[in-house]
């Protein structure tokens, strides 16, 4: 039963999960003071249709993540998704009643509220990368389409669904273990009727799979998002905050330098891109990507490219089955090109330490951070804020764009309780691989507080 799952999984999220609620409800406390003039759209699905929602800067933004790496939802997203709702919900409660050890009546009233859309001071949602290459992590039914049509080394905004078709071979081979028979048909079905865009069709896709899950859990999952970098580029003009960053970071060899360390990388060899420069044959794959940064004087004189064809990343049934990045080019960019940046004239991925600050994020939670996700990523990630803060790599985010630097809050799915195949234990299987969610609500929910990103 539905209200049996959610009631379930919140007894649990309570009992394990506690001191995150503590760390948000507090860090809302000292939040409130904080005056921030910044705007934020976020978008979500109403019957199908993309709808665009504003908010200002008087909430605090709780961000999830789902990747456009593969159609179907995996269950490591639909936990994160889960997770997302479980603390928002408890988080907006608490810091209206107080905090206090829950009773019946708070389990009833955060049942009630789980049931409806998100609505509070804590605003959750999820940020959608649309950087990365459609089949990153060698699970996407699509995969003999994507190199066929020449789409391999695409980072996914760049995808077009004409030439896609499901690979009936790789259904075959992974149903029950990353993909299901009912969701092959769903992709299938929704290839047919997608407007040509990529991101939309995945989008769709996931959001029906929301749809049907809220029903089981009895928590209603349909929850805002943004998709980045590429989509926030591309609506941008040269004066906004993601051009600035990247003009920022590639200002002269001092900003370069600052930017290494945060990464914790040497400027030695200096192969490290901070934002990769797509090719004009449409290739954008960071993995597929090798380049070298080059200065005179202490002035950035410009940055070579070369893309050639790469293996991505294996899934976790067959490490031997690895997905190809196709692409074969190579180019030279200008310093002032990145210094004085276009993305109009020079589309290009920025890495993901420095993008995440134009995430309206607040708090974040990260998906096994420690046994599944790098802590190196993390670490660069709060990084780049501190140095923003100290005014040593990029200046007047806050001022002129309203960017607040404190590092967020950072939440993560305990490594020890990440939801997995029953059979299998894999965490990128498909929810419709699940014969049985209620193995997954047995599991639990727990997220843990990392504080000490703070």
């Amino acid at each position: 039963m539905p209200e049996d799952n959610c009631k379930r999984l919140l007894a649990d999220f309570l009992k394990k999960s506690w001191p995150c609620v503590e760390a948000l409800v507090r860090k809302l406390t000292d939040f409130k003071e904080q005056k921030s003039s910044r705007k934020t759209t976020l978008f979500c699905y109403v019957d199908g249709q993309k709808v665009t929602v504003p908010f200002d800067g008087n909430h605090f933004f709780l961000r999830g993540s789902v990747e456009y790496a593969n159609p179907q939802l995996t269950v490591e997203e639909v936990q994160g998704i889960v997770g997302v709702r479980l603390l928002e919900a408890c988080g907006n409660y608490f810091d209206q009643t107080g905090l206090h050890k829950p009773d019946a009546e708070d389990m009833a009233e955060l049942y009630e509220r789980l049931k409806k859309p998100p609505q509070g001071y804590i605003v959750p949602f999820l940020l959608n990368t649309d950087d990365i290459e459609a089949d990153r992590y060698s699970m996407n039914p699509l995969k003999g389409s994507l190199v066929s049509s020449g789409q391999s080394a695409f980072p996914a905004a760049y995808v077009r669904t004409d030439q896609l078709k499901v690979d009936t071979d790789f259904v075959k081979k992974y149903e029950g273990k990353l993909i299901s028979k009912g969701e092959a048909e769903l992709i299938a079905k929704n290839l047919e009727s997608s407007n040509g865009s990529y991101l939309d069709f995945v989008d769709s896709i996931k959001c029906a799979q929301l749809e049907e899950l809220s029903e089981f859990f009895g928590i209603n999952l349909k929850v805002y998002a943004l998709r980045m970098p590429l989509a926030t580029l591309q609506a941008e003009g040269k004066d906004g905050l993601l051009h600035k960053i990247i003009s920022g970071s590639h200002k002269d060899y001092q900003a370069i330098e600052e930017a290494y360390s945060c990464m914790g990388r040497s400027m030695t060899k200096r192969t490290t891109l901070l934002t990769v420069p797509h090719s004009k044959k449409g290739y954008g794959s960071k993995r597929a990507a090798r380049g070298k940064i080059h200065f005179e004087n202490g002035k950035l004189q410009n940055v070579t490219v070369k893309y050639k064809t790469t293996k991505l990343y294996p899934n976790a049934i067959d490490p031997n089955d690895v997905a190809v990045a196709q692409a074969s080019d190579s180019f030279t960019v200008s310093g002032e090109t990145l210094s004085d940046y276009s993305f109009v004239e020079m589309p290009s991925s920025p890495q993901f330490f420095l993008y995440s600050l134009g995430s309206p994020e607040d708090a974040a939670i990260w998906h096994g951070i420690g046994a599944f996700a790098s802590p190196q990523l993390l670490q660069s990630y709060s990084s780049a804020r501190t140095a923003c803060r100290e005014g040593k790599l990029i200046k007047d985010l806050r001022e002129k764009y309203g960017v607040l630097l404190d590092v967020p809050l950072q939440f993560n799915l305990a490594p020890k309780g990440m939801w997995s195949h029953p059979v299998h234990r894999n965490i990128d299987t498909s929810i419709g691989s699940v014969e049985n969610l209620a193995d997954l609500v047995a599991r639990g929910m727990q997220l843990e507080y990392l504080s000490a990103y703070k």
